[in-house]
């Protein structure tokens, strides 16, 4: 990797000039936003499915339901977290450490009356440790193998999931669910780093010739020196990653 002050600059202008082109750019963000209401707004007219409310979560509280996740609120928002039950905290998932680690105030969440919680598909003893390592006090579920099946509904196990559902009554609906890139609605770091000159700096950016891209020891987004990167701030503050039974919530 060639020193920083090596890499490759937008040309230098004056500021009427920067400024003009910008606003040229404002016109296609401005649209931008407005498709992206507009697909929003496609999204709240989707039809609903059925879900199992009495589908059984595990929880601080033991076995617990569907329902009972929604805290009373009308609307659930589940972030479904990938788990290798057995797995050192250094292996697992640096995605869904990533995106996980950015979910942090929930009070303008909840006023709208929705819950954000995070269905482990794990074991819940062992993931919730790893929960308490990296700080996170979002409520936490482990989702048992049938319960799994059950809510995913054929959908792939094993995969990260944003799924939202709609309580009305004693009956659950599923209104929306998306994966992969979809996830990115739980994030911000992405989303700062795009206003940036040099972006994510990863390899499916459209760049200029000699804007940084290939990074890191496996020029991988979320791990560094063999850990997601989220991990090394609690380390460095004395926190254990220890997910064996002796671990203590810190």
């Amino acid at each position: 990797m060639s020193n920083k002050t090596d890499y490759a600059a937008p040309e230098v202008a004056e500021r009427a000039i920067f400024q003009a082109k910008l606003d040229t750019l404002r016109v296609r963000e401005k649209a931008h936003t407005r498709e992206g209401d507009a697909i929003a707004a496609a999204r709240r007219r989707l039809p609903m499915v059925k879900v199992d409310g009495g589908t059984p979560l595990i929880s601080d509280n033991g076995t617990v339901t569907l329902l009972d996740a929604f805290e009373g609120r009308r609307m659930l928002i589940a972030y479904y977290y990938m788990w290798v039950d057995g797995q050192l905290a250094s292996e697992q998932c640096e995605g869904c450490t990533f995106f996980t680690t950015q979910v942090r105030e929930l009070s303008h969440i909840h006023s709208r009356d929705a819950t954000y919680v995070t269905f482990c598909q794990g074991s819940y003893q062992e993931s919730v440790r790893y929960r308490n390592f990296m700080g996170w006090k979002m409520p936490w579920y482990s989702v048992p193998g049938a319960s799994l099946q059950t809510l995913l509904a054929g959908r792939r196990p094993g995969m990260m999931y944003l799924i939202c559902y709609l309580k009305r009554g004693s009956d659950v609906f599923e209104t929306y669910w998306t994966t992969r890139r979809g996830v990115e609605a739980m994030d911000n770091s992405y989303r700062l780093l795009d206003l940036t000159v040099y972006g994510r700096q990863e390899d499916f950016e459209e760049s200029p010739v000699g804007w940084p891209q290939h990074w890191g020891e496996i020029n991988h987004p979320f791990r560094r020196d063999g850990r997601p990167i989220s991990q090394w701030r609690r380390l460095e503050a004395g926190h254990s990653d220890d997910l064996g039974a002796d671990n203590e919530r810190r």
